[in-house]
């Protein structure tokens, strides 16, 4: 994982946002292929590309999503994987592992043509840790208290977020929802024990098995 210096992101012709909403900030970051670049509290963060076994889990949480669309037609969600959200008033730009939307406002989006998502057209993100960079997608606590992409999500106003936390010590999937746009929290949360089934509430009304998930190997 890298963090641009201030010095390196004061020679960039625009600011870290406006380039990233534009899709040009790649062109002005040295990263190797696959990498996301986002914008997590202001700081612009290349993470290297996802590992399988990352992969594997939210390619399980968009089975179900989809399983669910084939044996229910009128299912009411899709499901969008790596496409950027755009925090709008924030000013950051995520890369979310998942994204759950309304159908409806799925067929607008894709109509549209639009590069990025904003959080009003979401009701769910869906974020899998991995070694270098869990600290952004986790609820701070302590030191580590701040601005990080838990945060984001919450003062975003989206609905419902997903964590899969794959450390050794948590191997936990937590639920959070209720967001609180002033303070940038969310205000409840529900966890699963890797290997416990997910049961994700109305207006999802979806199980998701977790037999196969297992932590990071450190």
């Amino acid at each position: 994982m890298k963090i641009l210096s201030d010095e390196e992101v004061s020679l960039l012709p625009d600011t870290p946002y406006n380039l990233w909403v534009r899709g040009d900030l790649d062109d002005y970051v040295d990263t190797s292929e696959g990498s996301r670049i986002e914008i997590i509290g202001g700081q612009v963060v290349v993470s290297p590309p996802p590992e399988f076994p990352h992969n594997a889990i939210s390619g399980d949480i968009n089975y179900a999503f989809v399983r669910a669309h084939v044996l229910q037609p009128d299912y009411a969600w899709r499901t969008d994987q790596g496409t950027g959200l755009s925090l709008i008033g924030v000013g950051d730009g995520f890369i979310p592992d998942l994204m759950i939307l309304d159908q409806e406002v799925f067929l607008a989006a894709r109509r549209s043509d639009v590069r990025t998502l904003v959080p009003d057209q979401v009701e769910l993100v869906v974020e899998v840790t991995s070694y270098s960079n869990a600290k952004y997608d986790r609820q701070p606590t302590g030191k580590g208290r701040g601005n990080n992409k838990w945060n984001g999500y919450a003062s975003a106003e989206i609905p419902y977020y997903l964590l899969v936390d794959r450390d050794p010590k948590v191997a936990q999937s937590i639920l959070y929802t209720i967001p609180d746009q002033t303070l940038g929290a969310y205000l409840h949360q529900e966890a699963w024990e890797f290997g416990e089934t997910i049961r994700l509430p109305d207006p999802f009304d979806i199980e998701i098995d977790t037999a196969e998930w297992k932590p990071w190997s450190e």
